[in-house]
């Protein structure tokens, strides 16, 4: 999704082909461990036909296509170091932790300590946004998208984000994008 995002954001064309995650095939019908052999999205397939993976390393080949957008800091300033510093937050802390939530075969136990665990670090985040728009300030940047992504799977993993209230206002401020509501749309499965 934090792709997905980020492209809209910048306005660049693309063609957008989900993975039906049972079949592992995507809707165009292409295997999809033969686009990304470890198995898992993102991916994407750059206009020289190479194929990039890992959402934080996408998100910032997109921002640097189109550093007028601002989406990320030029490379060498703190501001830079500051968006990888809250993307590698994401994906290491947040995002990883999630997976084992999902899992069928996860104890109740690991599943509870998890959720506490997270909880800990809804609330560091809760007070790390704190009089802030967004996480680098008063705009939008490639770690609002993956953190968005990520705060999407609370609610299936049985943690409420409404119990944080500066992380509720930034999740609703994120959600309210037009590019962010139109990522949402085309990602919604159909019925």
């Amino acid at each position: 999704m934090s792709p997905h995002i980020v492209l809209r954001e910048l306005g660049l064309p693309f063609t957008l082909d989900l993975v039906d995650r049972k079949t592992r095939r995507t809707a165009a019908g292409v295997e999809f461990n033969a686009v990304n052999p470890k198995g898992y999205v993102p991916a994407i397939e750059l206009d020289d036909g190479q194929v990039l993976t890992e959402g934080a390393a996408i998100v910032q080949h997109l921002a640097d296509s189109k550093p007028e957008a601002k989406l990320i800091g030029r490379p060498g300033t703190l501001e830079r170091a500051r968006a990888v510093e809250w993307l590698t937050y994401v994906s290491s802390e947040l995002h990883k932790s999630f997976g084992p939530l999902f899992g069928p075969r996860t104890p109740e136990e690991y599943k509870a300590f998890l959720r506490e665990a997270l909880a800990t670090k809804y609330q560091w985040l809760d007070g790390a946004l704190a009089g802030k728009k967004y996480l680098l300030g008063d705009d939008f940047s490639v770690a609002d998208a993956y953190l968005y992504t990520i705060l999407r799977w609370s609610k299936s993993a049985e943690l409420d984000v409404a119990n944080f209230p500066n992380l509720k206002a930034y999740y609703d401020r994120v959600e309210a994008r037009p590019a962010v509501a139109a990522a949402l749309a085309a990602e919604k499965p159909k019925a």
